[in-house]
């Protein structure tokens, strides 16, 4: 074990040291380009909007939200819904109603950009909202709510090479991309709810990301991704375990962090033949904790693919995706878990699957039908006593209200959903664009079977949006 974590950090060696070298090379490529403006060129304003300040290109971007949402049961929640949390019939909350409004969705954005010549080109992006909340954020007279960073990364991109290295926070590259694999382009769904769909593969997370484009219709990449591991399940009696601690310096004091010997590591493939893109992708994680006195590392991941399909180019399209492995949890909306434990204290891996289809219509100009279907399934992964999803579980008042947590044991097992909406724009002109939104979501909460039965919950969304993009 220890040699595979050996060869992990060695190979993170030298993939840094190759990004080191290619920057320190293409930075050297010149402060006597010819693209650098004369002094008396400092500030100009572009036909796109752009300002071009000196050698360098500022576009900003964003938008402003009101969005509306009410929930069938009360997540307390603000807008991104917590699928793996909906309350059981033992929570009073699972009989109350949620409404609330949220303008902290809205963003802000800025892309600079440079090319040093023809074909070396330099950029940094950086995408805030305000979906953060500190220890004093609350909604009694003052929404008090802290901005949280989305994405800040830099590329380097080399068209002799087709070479594009992107270091900072962005999607994963397990995300499906539209075309390529290129920032900026990834295949989000076009969902109002923040926690999009269950069974969208992603994280925003920090990376180092190299992608080799060898022709048009073929590019291949790999990412070290930072990792963080989900844990859930019954710890094995008798046996001392660390493997959460609470956040230290620059942390959060309050939550907790899981003991990460490696980063995830993702590596992806992309074909654009020319009708429809397809993606084959994989993930390789390591999980760690202390159990009796000595570290255990456990080696898991997964892999999947994606395709999106124009049946009607530029009018309907189809979009499909699906992962399947040990240990992914992490990367499915619904937050599913990654590891639980063996008998001995080391962590087992959770197989599971997430799947999700889309269609996305446009009808007219400026107006976006949509329609998703998740699905997120966990496996029991028992040992002995220990484990997730062990029979002995006490369900037997998972549909009693008020009784207490003890006698509502259940883990979840599956989680699905159907989401339908509509984007419309009220406006698209010189003053930029304004669109309103709605959808429909339902979600379904399975638990595994125990003492008492399966329980399951279920919970129905309603979202509305309106949205100014002042630059588009």
């Amino acid at each position: 074990m220890d040699g595979r974590v050996w060869g992990t950090r060695a190979s993170l060696c030298v993939l840094v040291s190759f990004v080191a070298l290619i920057s320190t090379d293409a930075l050297a490529a010149d402060l006597s380009s010819p693209n650098i403006p004369d002094d008396r060129e400092v500030v100009n304003v572009l036909p796109d909007g752009s300002l071009q300040i000196g050698a360098v290109n500022l576009k900003l971007g964003g938008f402003s939200e009101l969005a509306t949402f009410w929930r069938s049961r009360n997540e307390t929640a603000d807008v991104g819904s917590s699928f793996a949390g909906i309350p059981f019939g033992n929570d009073p909350r699972h009989y109350e109603h949620e409404t609330r409004f949220s303008a902290r969705q809205s963003r802000i954005a800025a892309l600079a950009s440079g090319d040093m010549d023809e074909y070396t080109h330099l950029a940094a992006y950086i995408e805030a909202d305000f979906l953060g909340a500190g220890t004093t954020s609350n909604s009694v007279e003052s929404n008090s709510y802290a901005p949280r960073i989305r994405h800040f990364y830099g590329t380097l991109d080399d068209d002799r090479w087709g070479l594009h290295i992107l270091a900072g926070q962005t999607w994963s590259l397990l995300t499906t991309n539209t075309e390529g694999i290129k920032a900026r382009n990834e295949q989000i769904p076009l969902t109002i709810d923040a926690q999009y769909v269950v069974g969208f593969n992603w994280t925003r997370n920090p990376q180092i990301r190299i992608v080799k484009t060898f022709s048009p219709m073929i590019s291949a990449g790999i990412s070290v991704e930072s990792p963080q591991t989900v844990i859930a399940g019954q710890t094995p009696g008798g046996v001392p375990i660390n493997a959460n601690n609470p956040g230290g310096p620059l942390l959060n004091s309050g939550a907790s962090y899981s003991n990460d010997i490696m980063p995830d590591v993702v590596a992806k493939i992309a074909f654009d033949p020319g009708w429809g893109h397809y993606e084959l992708k994989g993930v390789v994680r390591g999980f760690t904790d202390r159990a009796d006195h000595d570290n255990r590392t456990t080696i898991a991941g997964g892999g999947g693919a994606s395709a999106t399909i124009p049946l009607i180019p530029k009018y309907l399209e189809i979009q499909g995706s699906f992962l399947a492995g040990n240990g992914i949890g992490r990367y499915g909306s619904g937050q599913m878990a990654d590891v639980t434990f063996n008998e001995d204290g080391s962590f087992a891996a959770i197989p599971e699957i997430q799947a999700l289809a889309g269609i996305v219509a446009h009808p007219g100009k400026g107006t976006d039908l949509y329609a998703y279907g998740g699905l997120e399934e966990a496996t029991k992964t028992v040992d002995g006593a220990a484990g997730y999803g062990l029979a002995s579980l006490n369900n037997t008042g998972c549909e009693i209200e008020d009784d207490p947590a003890s006698l509502c044991q259940g883990v979840n097992k599956r989680l699905w959903e159907v989401t339908a909406g509509v984007w419309h724009d009220i406006y698209n002109g010189h003053f930029g664009r304004a669109a309103i939104g709605a959808q429909g979501q339902y979600v379904k909460r399975e638990a595994f079977e125990g003492v008492g039965g399966a329980p399951s919950t279920d919970e129905a969304i309603v979202m509305t949006s309106f949205r100014y993009y002042p630059f588009k």
